[in-house]
């Protein structure tokens, strides 16, 4: 009865923070902004990165995919929880929560991927730089990014049916400000052991496996640059991963929290502020962070601000450059 009652059902409710109604207008205020200033930030670094010759290396190659995911992911949210924000209506299709939870499973894996990724490349430039260019070809770097996305898309078309086909009994208040997969599970009136215990699987393949892997490769990279000589050279090792240090420590420590604990035990609101966390302050941080301690991505936003021309060879990461322009 409760699956044919749902099958009736063309939206959903999203409550959200409507219980606090002072509250809901100083989040419009704030997220406003802050949503601007994400595309801004974001879409300024991509820029950048593409038509700046000497960003044309892996490690902004990978960054501006990263820049793109933050775009999607905010974008697959905020939009609709400002429209939700500012009036009295908050409801949401049905079609419209599916893609809000198929995107925000996706490209949150792609995320974790992502980040062992680049994990991985800064591993190489720093344990074994006299190789770098040659390992980090644009094929292996085109493929590591490839196997990203591919897994990231395969656990939300794995987990967001089963989500979605969870009976609700006539239930359609969802209460978050988006369709999530904990607050979707929190609505079904039927035992949700079972998908509980698949979400945690794969988020032991998607969200921890990365994690490892991204410990283990700092590791090595400590090491590693703990036996330079130079004081110099340590610490432009450690400003070249500290930025992405910082971005996986303001990533990891929301989305593990959310995801590796059944959806029944977490506390709604604090999983609310915390989602908010992790869908408009960390891509609003990701660009400043990246920019704030990069003397390149400011270097190339000063050229493309005052209209320099290099008419110099570009170095470093020419050869990469040529085998990447012919993609």
């Amino acid at each position: 009865m409760g699956a044919t009652n749902d099958s009736t059902f063309s939206h959903f409710i999203l409550t959200g923070f409507s219980d606090r109604p002072e509250l809901e207008r100083v989040l419009f205020a704030i997220l406003l902004p802050a949503y601007l200033l994400t595309l801004l930030g974001n879409s300024t670094i991509i820029l950048v990165s593409r038509l700046d010759p000497h960003l044309h290396t892996p490690m902004y190659f990978f960054l501006t995919h990263l820049s793109f995911l933050d775009l999607s992911f905010t974008s697959s949210s905020i939009p609709q929880l400002l429209y939700n924000l500012s009036g009295p209506d908050k409801t949401i299709s049905y079609v419209g929560c599916a893609l809000q939870l198929v995107l925000f499973l996706g490209l949150g894996g792609v995320e974790c991927l992502l980040l062992a990724v680049m994990a991985y490349d800064r591993f190489v430039a720093i344990c074994k730089p006299l190789h770098y260019m040659v390992i980090m070809s644009p094929r292996l770097c085109v493929g590591l990014v490839s196997v990203a996305w591919s897994c990231g898309v395969a656990n939300s078309l794995a987990m967001s049916p089963a989500t979605l086909s969870l009976p609700r009994c006539g239930h359609h208040r969802v209460d978050h400000f988006l369709c999530e997969m904990p607050a979707l599970i929190r609505m079904a009136c039927v035992n949700t052991a079972v998908v509980e215990g698949i979400a945690f699987i794969l988020a032991i393949g998607i969200v921890l496996s990365p994690l490892v892997f991204i410990l283990v490769s700092y590791g090595y990279i400590v090491r590693a640059v703990l036996r330079i000589s130079s004081a110099a050279g340590r610490q432009k090792a450690f400003n070249t991963c500290g930025s992405h240090l910082t971005v996986v420590s303001l990533f990891y420590g929301n989305i593990i929290y959310m995801y590796m604990q059944p959806g029944n035990s977490s506390s709604q609101d604090q999983g609310k502020f915390l989602t908010l966390f992790y869908n408009i302050v960390t891509p609003l941080l990701n660009p400043l962070i990246y920019t704030l301690r990069n003397k390149e991505v400011k270097g190339a936003l000063r050229r493309l601000l005052l209209g320099s021309r290099e008419t110099g060879k570009v170095r470093a990461g020419s050869r990469w450059t040529r085998g990447k322009l012919s993609w």
